[in-house]
């Protein structure tokens, strides 16, 4: 089974894979052959993903996934959450949003926050979504270089480390994306298209 993964993220891509293995074909937009940057305007990390893979499915017809991912900061009431990307600008800087981050979180005794991932699949023309969370931390200050985006300083709920000073391997374990691509992934094989 071929899908089509509607994201111009290549870590996303390169992260997604490890955990899919070789079960199915995973396609990025670059591997499709589509240089569309998909706009993310809605308010929920749920619309967000149904809005790149509809976009996607329109324009190709073919099976297609999406993922939206938002870091949820408790003492900033939620925050970044859907704008986790363009927190500190429309540029997508993550060093300008860590930085954001971290000043605001500069005098909270509460550092609570979680990663929360959303998958939506278009297949066979009808629409599904898949929840991932990882509750952790967030930590004073960049830990590690690994990953992306607030990897350096979020440490998830049973590790000493930040994502940033995880391999690929060790991230899987608490990985919130992992934990929606599992569930993806369970639901593709019970379909009888997986089967034959």
């Amino acid at each position: 089974m071929k899908l089509i993964f509607a994201t111009n993220n290549q870590h996303k891509v390169a992260e997604l894979k490890s955990v899919v293995g070789n079960r199915f074909e995973i396609c990025s937009l670059l591997e499709s052959g589509i240089d569309l940057d998909i706009p993310e305007p809605h308010d929920t990390l749920n619309e967000n993903a149904l809005e790149k893979s509809k976009t996607i499915f329109q324009l190709t017809g073919n099976n297609c996934f999406s993922e939206d991912t938002g870091l949820e900061v408790d003492a900033l009431n939620g925050e970044p959450g859907v704008k986790s990307a363009r927190y500190a600008g429309e540029e997508k800087s993550f060093e300008n949003n860590i930085d954001k981050l971290l000043l605001n979180l500069k005098n909270a005794s509460n550092r609570s926050a979680r990663f929360r991932t959303i998958i939506s699949l278009i297949i066979n023309k009808e629409e599904h979504f898949f929840e991932g969370v990882c509750e952790g931390r967030i930590h004073t200050e960049r830990k590690g270089t690994e990953g992306f985006g607030y990897d350096s300083v979020f440490i998830p709920t049973g590790s000493e480390k930040s994502f940033g000073e995880m391999n690929m391997e060790e991230k899987k374990k608490f990985s919130h994306r992992r934990k929606a691509t599992d569930q993806l992934i369970k639901f593709l094989q019970q379909l009888p298209t997986f089967q034959d």
